[in-house]
């Protein structure tokens, strides 16, 4: 229902644009009403006392009468907004939008002793970890699993409808009991084991880390060029904020947090991302990570779109026309309740 009052334009997707061009009209239209105003000897009958009237020959009559001018713009354009034919993805990805099937999605999670440092609030890890599962939260019939990794990998989840389970391991999972280090290739090759030999056809790797590789085993590069033949798009993400960090040191003395500088190996995300066709991000912040994770949601929908059972969205110009409406009863009332119109 409150879909019905949204005109934030920026919002929306039109079948037909080019009508958004007489937009650029109403700015011209206005200045001459506004000229037209200026010298106007007066079309309006007052009803009043003298005295009334004096009062209403202040500035604030004349206001009125410019923002009523103003709601007469405010009123094209959204009849122009309307007339573009808007349609909102979100309004009816659940009523009209169809799919060809779900998706297969790894998320291979990079737990490191360099992830629990505090530039987020209260560590990257779990930063990460809230936000992976609000991502998890958002999908319908997508199958999805978790690899962690550090200077090894192994499989948290294996691919799973059962969305409770999958969160109940992210929350698990930590960097304690694993190998040292940061094997970007290592967790990309165990991500791509579990989406090997798979009927779905839609297959998709988010790989977040905050380091540089260390591994030995598999070049990350190499892991690409099997997600490249494998068809599996790759969308890599680089979590850490600019600067010095503070963050956890483990020595055979103890554990103490101390100042290092955010190194991130960029270039090998991005290429990873290039060759697999998916993308590159970086999150220097919560927030941010969530955007992403948010545009890669889009991403994902838009991809597997099944085109040919709706082939053309329904337009939504409701909540354009309802507040077109609002404005006119508004002027009605300015010019026809408290004035009289002198016909």
């Amino acid at each position: 229902m409150l879909n019905n009052w949204n005109i934030f334009f920026w919002e929306y997707e039109f079948h037909a644009p080019a009508w958004l061009l007489l937009l650029l009209l109403i700015p011209f239209v206005l200045w001459a009403l506004f000229r037209a105003e200026q010298n106007s000897t007066g079309e309006v009958k007052y009803t009043g006392s003298d005295q009334q009237q004096q009062f209403l020959s202040d500035n604030w009559i004349v206001q009125l009468r410019k923002t009523i001018i103003i709601c007469y713009g405010l009123i094209t354009a959204l009849l122009i907004l309307a007339i573009a034919k808007p349609f909102h993805l979100e309004m009816d990805e659940d009523n009209t939008m169809n799919y060809k099937d779900g998706i297969d999605i790894v998320i291979a999670m990079d737990i490191s002793g360099s992830m629990l440092a505090q530039d987020f609030k209260p560590n990257r890890l779990e930063a990460s970890k809230r936000v992976a599962k609000e991502f998890i939260s958002n999908r319908k019939g997508d199958r999805i699993g978790l690899v962690a990794y550090a200077g090894e990998a192994y499989t948290a989840c294996p691919l799973t409808l059962d969305y409770e389970v999958l969160k109940n391991q992210i929350d698990a999972v930590n960097g304690e009991r694993i190998k040292r280090g940061t094997a970007i290739g290592v967790g990309l090759g165990t991500a791509l084991t579990r989406l090997n030999n798979d009927s779905i056809e839609s297959k998709v790797i988010i790989l977040l880390t905050d380091g540089v590789d260390g591994g030995a085993q598999l070049d990350p590069l190499t892991a690409a060029e099997l997600a490249r033949e494998m068809g599996v798009r790759v969308y890599t993400i680089g979590v850490g904020s600019n600067g010095e960090v503070p963050t956890l040191i483990n020595s055979p003395f103890g554990s103490y947090y101390a100042s290092t500088e955010t190194e991130i190996d960029e270039d090998i995300l991005r290429e990873i991302a290039s060759r697999t066709n998916g993308r590159y991000f970086r999150a220097k912040d919560e927030k941010t990570l969530k955007e992403i994770y948010k545009e890669i949601e889009k991403l994902e929908k838009r991809k597997i779109e099944n085109s040919a059972f709706n082939p053309i969205r329904p337009i939504h110009p409701q909540g354009f026309l309802n507040w077109a409406f609002i404005l006119l009863c508004i002027i009605w009332c300015l010019r026809y309740i408290l004035f009289n119109r002198n016909e």
